[in-house]
This record gives structure tokens, sequence and C-alpha cells, in this order.
């Protein structure tokens, strides 16, 4: 039906590629198959008709009102059959809706954007995504929603109902749409792979996201500070910088953080968790980063080079560093004598001509020096290179 259709443009989910917890529980609030969102609309639509009904056909003394606020027969009898697919109806009118399914035949059109509809209730579920207007309120969190059944689907997330379950490894679902991708990891019916890496993804969404780390297209930029993101949902949480926007809060420190991801990292300093281990020699580290940064101690590794000498460096900071001698920066300056240096390791050797200390020791006659510099000259008169006295 091009009911269904609408609403699924309208619940579209984020695109994701690292589908954290928060955002599976996002998902089951958006992703309804299409029986279950026809189930709950009928009687949103019946509902809405049954005004225009009742001037119409009026229920008799004996007829009783069912549940839904519909007159029905006391016997409830289904007397109106569709001759095409079998199914059963208590009245006519029903009916009579029903076989526009079959006829192809749309009567209500909205006129903002000329899309037509078999039902008038799903013309007036179809205005909502113009007006904006979402009724259905969730009592326990206030969220909204256009329809009851994404209502009835998002009520789960709080009761924890997981009606769907699978056969094969026990795992329960919020919705049928959930439990069908699930599905593909034992099937292996319907998995987007990719074409480079060759991992593979239940939705066409996911494996577009993860192109982008082929790509390195950050489709999604914020209008403040123009720095760019591959998922909205991570420009969604960079704004909260801009906007104060910090609503995860430490209990032990009162620290706040605009994601939630950082407030787990920030946990780590109260409770000392360490939980990245170096394969090589065992020392642990609160952050990912850190142990990137130690790998390198082990494999010599110098992914920074200039562009200019190339020469190579460990970490990006050096190689910062070491630009600023080809750039001419001064950016670091003794505050004893005001002298401005290129390099941060340089005003450190330079701060020992103030402080007296003497860092450099040769290791034949125990002489001191105050640069590495000084000490490799001292080093020849060992060696035998006279050169360095004349």
């Amino acid at each position: 039906m091009a009911f269904i259709k609408e609403e699924s443009e309208d619940v579209k989910i984020e695109e994701t590629f690292s589908v954290k917890q928060e955002d599976l529980q996002e998902q089951t609030d958006l992703m309804v198959l299409k029986e279950e969102t026809q189930q709950w609309n009928e009687m949103e639509e019946k509902q809405f008709e049954k005004q225009q009904e009742i001037t119409d056909e009026k229920p008799t003394l004996t007829e009783k009102t069912s549940s839904h606020g519909r007159p029905r027969n006391s016997k409830s009898a289904c007397n109106f059959t569709c001759r095409q697919c079998g199914n059963r109806f208590s009245r006519k009118h029903n009916l009579q809706v029903h076989m526009r399914i079959h006829s192809g035949e749309k009567p209500y059109t909205c006129q903002q954007c000329g899309q037509c509809f078999c039902t008038s209730g799903n013309l007036v579920v179809h205005m909502r995504i113009h007006t904006g207007e979402k009724p259905y309120s969730c009592s326990q969190c206030g969220k909204s929603f256009k329809q009851i059944s994404n209502l009835k689907v998002h009520m789960r997330t709080h009761t924890g109902e997981r009606p769907y379950e699978c056969q094969q490894c026990g795992q329960r679902f919020y919705t049928t749409g959930n439990f069908a991708q699930h599905m593909r990891i034992h099937t292996g019916v319907g998995l987007y792979p990719c074409l480079q890496c060759g991992k593979s993804f239940h939705q066409s969404a996911n494996l577009v996201a993860h192109m982008r780390i082929h790509t390195g297209e950050r489709p999604y930029s914020c209008i403040q500070c123009g720095k760019s993101f591959k998922q909205n949902s991570n420009l969604e949480a960079h704004m909260r910088i801009h906007t104060g926007g910090r609503i995860f809060t430490c209990t032990q420190c009162g620290k706040s953080f605009a994601q939630k991801q950082d407030l787990e990292i920030h946990i780590r300093v109260h409770t000392g968790e360490k939980p990245y281990t170096c394969t090589e020699c065992s020392k642990s580290f609160r952050y990912k980063s850190t142990l990137k940064h130690h790998m390198i101690s082990h494999t010599g590794e110098k992914p920074f080079t200039c562009a200019q000498c190339g020469k190579s460096f460990t970490t990006k900071a050096s190689l910062m560093n070491h630009m600023n001698g080809h750039t001419g920066t001064t950016v670091f300056t003794c505050d004893q004598c005001g002298k401005s240096l290129t390099r941060k390791d340089t005003i450190r050797q330079h701060m020992k001509t103030h402080s007296g200390e003497d860092c450099f020791r040769c290791s034949e006659c125990g002489k001191g020096f105050k640069c590495k510099r000084s000490l490799s000259t001292h080093m020849k008169l060992h060696n035998g290179d006279q050169s360095s006295q004349n």
C-alpha cells in the first residue's frame, strides 16, 4: 500500500555503521514490518471512517459496540467475503474498502503532494508528514509518534517485551523487522558485502556508511565550525558542544559530557579500568589511542613523515614540532630570558643553561654537558678524532 511506503520514509532509520546499544533501542522504535503496521493502523483508519459512516449506516438497537467503538452484529458474523483473496468482513463497507487493494482504486488525494490513498484514514495519517503532527505520545518518556503502531513498538523498550524469538539461537527481538535482519546471520540471505574489504552488513544503509571509511567521505558538516562527520548521529552529538548540551554527567565528580561514550571513557579514571592490553608486553592502557601509540615502541614504526625533508616521526606532535623548523615558527619562549625557539625539545635543552643541569654525561670520563651536541663533540676526543680540536 502507498500508505506503508510513505510511513516507512517518515520513520527512516538514521544511517549507522557501528551500532551501539542506544542505537539499537532507537531502531526498535522505527523498524516496523508491513504486517505489524497494517494491523494496528486499521484500527486507527476505521475509527476515523466511523465518523463518516454514522450518518449513512446507523446501528440498530440489536447491534452492540466493539471494544474499538465500532458497531457490530450480536453474532459478530463475517458474512462478506472477498472473492479474490478470501478475506472475510463483518460489514459490507469494510469489504468495499478492502476491494480497493485489488482494484488499485485510490480515491483520496493529498492536496499538497498529490499522492493518492485507498482510505481516508491513510490520507489522514499521511497528512501528518506535512503538518508534523504526532498525536500518539508515550506515557513514560513523552516521545511522540505519527502512528499508533510505532507507539506500540516503542512501548516495548520500556516493558522489555521481545515477542519474536529465533528458533536457532534463542535470541529475542522487539520487532519482526529486527528478527528478519537477525535471521540473515543464520541464512546468509540478504547480506550486503563490501567489495573492498569483504565485510557484510544486514542493511544497505550500514554498507553505505561503512564505505565512507574507504572513500573518506564526510557528508555531515557542522554549520558553526565546519567540522565534518561520517554519520549524522556523530554530528548531532557534536552540536551539543556548541549548544552546551552536556547531558551526560559523572556521578562521582560531576563532570559533564556531550556524548555518552565520552562519559564511559571518563569513568575509567575513577574505576582504574584499563581495557586495552598490549599483546607484546601485556601492559594495559585506559585508552585505545594510547595503546596504538605504545605499539610503535615494539614495531619501530614512524608513520608521520615530513613532506619537505622526508624525516619520519613516531607521533604527530613530534612531526609538528619538526615542521616549525622549516616554517620558522617560534612558538616556545623561554620565561627566563625571553628567547624564542621552534621546537619543544629545544626549549627544554635551553632551560638547562639557566638551571645549570648537566643531563648528557660522558660514559668514558663522566664529564657532563647541557646539550647532546656538546657531548657528541666531546666523544670524538675519546675516539681519536682530532678534527674537533681544530
